[in-house]
């Protein structure tokens, strides 16, 4: 292939990248901050009420970044994260019960590339719902369990939050993460916490 004739391929293939990426922000923005929070709050009830026997949970923090160009300008869209903190105390041996039960519920409802990672203390999957939000539950350093729903560069909008989230009108100033509910069947093995 001539030298030219490589350089318009090369031209070509960036401009189809670019109208690609274009049309990708566009699907993006039609949703606003406050619509991806709803929506984020649903996929985490939907999840909570998956888990059977029922876990105590908590509304954990939320996160909000900005998003920006590669110069740091900002483009008026948002990362929305919104969390739960599962305060039944999930013994070692019942982990993997929780994560399958959890991984089972996302794929029925829709969800795809699930990424697992195994590891012995702190075990985690990771997924992406059919509407593009990614769906994580981990297990932290401290044996606290959690669970977040988010999506990636929305529309700048006003928020509200629901009654209980830490850090916002009634609610608590901070998360609470300590695991202390005792479950005959999500504890075994671990003596209960007061």
């Amino acid at each position: 292939m001539s030298r030219p004739a490589r350089l318009l391929g090369c031209v070509l293939l960036v401009a189809v990248l670019a109208a690609c990426e274009g049309k990708k922000e566009q699907e993006k923005s039609t949703m606003d901050m406050q619509q991806a929070g709803q929506r984020a709050e649903v996929i985490l009830d939907g999840t909570m009420a998956a888990i059977h026997p029922a876990v105590k949970w908590v509304h954990g923090t939320t996160s909000e970044t900005a998003c920006s160009t590669g110069l740091n300008r900002p483009t008026g869209t948002t990362t929305v994260f919104r969390s739960r903190n599962i305060l039944t105390v999930v013994s070692e041996q019942r982990r993997g019960e929780l994560l399958e039960q959890v991984r089972r519920y996302w794929e029925h409802q829709g969800a795809r590339d699930f990424s697992v990672f195994s590891d012995k203390d702190v075990p985690r999957i990771r997924a992406r719902t059919a509407d593009g939000f990614a769906v994580i539950l981990q297990v932290g350093s401290i044996g606290n369990v959690f669970v977040e729903a988010g999506v990636s560069c929305v529309e700048d909008s006003a928020m509200t939050y629901p009654t209980g989230t830490p850090g916002q009108p009634g609610g608590p100033n901070k998360a609470e993460l300590k695991p202390q509910e005792h479950s005959d069947f999500w504890s075994p093995g671990e003596p209960p916490r007061r």
